[in-house]
């Protein structure tokens, strides 16, 4: 080895990433194709990755449904009660206030914070990650893709107002004595859970990183 060599060998080489040297791969086969890429994988067939504009549109709209559906979830009736001949509909807001005025406080500090607090926090969050694509964040890649992951591991958790309704209206069916029919407000509140889900799903993580790396590079 030279002394120029050498010397080289300590300092730092510039990164140069597959996205700033126009190679896009394939997630399921590992094929390499250069850019533009085309729409599906030469190999497998796979559909391609369509780019950060084309990823964050979808994660836009898959959000947005998910916060429409989210307002008849809160406004009309989660539970519709019917006992000896008298009916009564509950929203999830009144069913938290049932529940503490039965003391049930456990159960409804749950249901609070899994349909309430955490649909908000997630709109939030997705909110943020996508906009943190295209300006400029105060937090950094590692502390967004951290977030991501949150987002991603408490998705499926949202979902436990929806069960609770399920399970109520499978045990208490005594015909005129006690029923329990769950409203409409259960199936917008699933089809909110199931758009943001997609939401985070559409979203790249890898786009937290490009400008870092193109900064590098």
């Amino acid at each position: 080895m030279q002394i120029d060599d050498m010397e080289n060998a300590g300092t730092p080489q510039p990164i140069i990433t597959a996205r700033a040297a126009g190679l896009v791969a394939c997630p399921n086969c590992g094929r390499v194709h250069r850019h533009p890429a085309p729409a599906r994988c030469a190999r497998c067939g796979l559909a391609l990755d369509p780019g950060p504009d084309k990823s964050l549109q979808r994660v836009l709209a898959w959000l947005v449904a998910g916060m429409i559906v989210y307002v008849p979830a809160n406004i009309y009736p989660m539970l519709i009660t019917n006992t000896f001949g008298h009916s009564s509909e509950s929203t999830i807001l009144e069913g938290v206030v049932e529940l503490l005025q039965h003391g049930s406080y456990g159960v409804a500090l749950i249901v609070f914070v899994a349909s309430i607090i955490i649909p908000v926090i997630k709109f939030a969050a997705i909110g943020f990650l996508a906009l943190s694509v295209r300006r400029q964040s105060i937090l950094p890649p590692p502390a967004r893709h951290k977030l991501y992951e949150i987002v991603e591991f408490i998705g499926r958790w949202s979902m436990i107002d929806v069960f609770v309704v399920a399970i109520l209206a499978a045990l208490v069916q005594l015909d005129f004595a006690a029923t329990i029919n769950p409203g409409i407000a259960a199936i917008s509140f699933a089809l909110s859970v199931a758009f943001t889900m997609l939401s985070a799903q559409s979203f790249d993580p890898k786009a937290i990183w490009a400008e870092r790396d193109a900064a590098a590079s």
